[in-house]
C-alpha cells in the first residue's frame, strides 16, 4: 500500500486524490447518492468512475475521493455490490484498507509535530477525524 502511494506521487506529483484520479483518467462525478452513501467506485465498459455525494462537505469530499482511488489502484476488478452479493468475502475488510489508504495517501509528506495529537494532525491535513483510527 505504501509502495503504491509512493510510486503515484512521485509519478504526478501529488497526493490530490482529484489530481490523481484525473492523471488515471478516472472521470468524477458529485451525484446524490441519498441517504448512507458518500461514495463509490465503479468501472463500466473499461471506464472507471468515482461518484461522490454532492452534499459533503470539502474536507469529507477529499477523503471519499482517495477512499474510492484506493479501490481502483488496490482492488481491481471487485465490486463492493458484487462482493455483497454473490461472494463469500468480507466487505470491511476491502472497507478498512480504502480508508487506510486515504489517511496515508492524504498525510504523505508530512508527520506529527511536537506535542501534536493526532486528531489536530489530520485535521490539518484535512482528512476528518472519524478517520483517526486508521491513522497507525
Amino acid at each position: 500500500m505504501d509502495k503504491i502511494i509512493r510510486q503515484l506521487i512521485r509519478k504526478y506529483k501529488t497526493n490530490n486524490p482529484f489530481e490523481l484520479a484525473n492523471c488515471l483518467n478516472i472521470t468524477v462525478w458529485f451525484r446524490d447518492l441519498g441517504k448512507g452513501t458518500r461514495g463509490l467506485y465503479m468501472c463500466k465498459l473499461r471506464r472507471r468512475y468515482i461518484v461522490i455525494h454532492d452534499n459533503l462537505d470539502e474536507r469529507w469530499q477529499r477523503f471519499v475521493c482517495a477512499h474510492e482511488l484506493a479501490h481502483d489502484r488496490l482492488h481491481p476488478g471487485f465490486s463492493r455490490f458484487w462482493l455483497d452479493e454473490q461472494s463469500f468475502f468480507n466487505a470491511g475488510k476491502f472497507e478498512r484498507q480504502a480508508n487506510k489508504f486515504a489517511v496515508r495517501l492524504l498525510t504523505a509528506g508530512d508527520s506529527l509535530q511536537r506535542g501534536e495529537s493526532i486528531s489536530e494532525f489530520l485535521r490539518r491535513n484535512g482528512v476528518p477525524e472519524e478517520m483517526s483510527k486508521f491513522y497507525m
